[in-house]
């Protein structure tokens, strides 16, 4: 009967810790709430240069993606996210998955903004340049 009843009192308790445990979302609301300067939503520090294939990158990503996702990959408030983010890494967001988002498009799943359309216009050749400058844009930024 002891045991029964510790047991009962250790699952109450493990129960009410679980329910009370702080949770942290990748994305929180206040990530796209608070808008920078002119609805920018990410402070992005530029490397000091760029390889020759994240220039070629930065090029197509201004003719293809900035409309959207901002200069230097900064995002833009009621728009899409910045791409300079934990939540792109390479270890979250592989470099197949922008491949795939450019060519298919993307359903929406960290941020509020909606599912992504595919991109018109590009290759496989021009995503992996413009992967390039994000890599780089990423790593100027402490995203490994």
């Amino acid at each position: 009967m002891k045991s029964t009843i510790a047991i009962a009192a250790i699952l109450v308790a493990g129960g009410v810790g679980y329910a009370m445990w702080p949770t942290v979302p990748h994305t929180t609301t206040t990530d796209v709430a608070i808008a920078m300067e002119d609805g920018v939503l990410a402070n992005v520090l530029l490397p000091n240069t760029l390889s020759q294939n994240a220039q070629i990158g930065q090029l197509a990503y201004e003719a293809k993606c900035a409309a959207c996702h901002g200069v230097n990959a900064a995002g833009q408030d009621g728009v899409a996210p910045p791409l300079v983010h934990v939540i792109y890494e390479p270890s979250h967001h592989g470099d197949e998955a922008f491949q795939r988002a450019a060519a298919m498009g993307v359903r929406g799943h960290h941020w509020p903004f909606g599912d992504m359309p595919p991109v018109e216009g590009v290759t496989r050749g021009d995503v992996t340049m413009i992967i390039a400058y994000i890599r780089e844009l990423q790593r100027a930024n402490g995203i490994n």
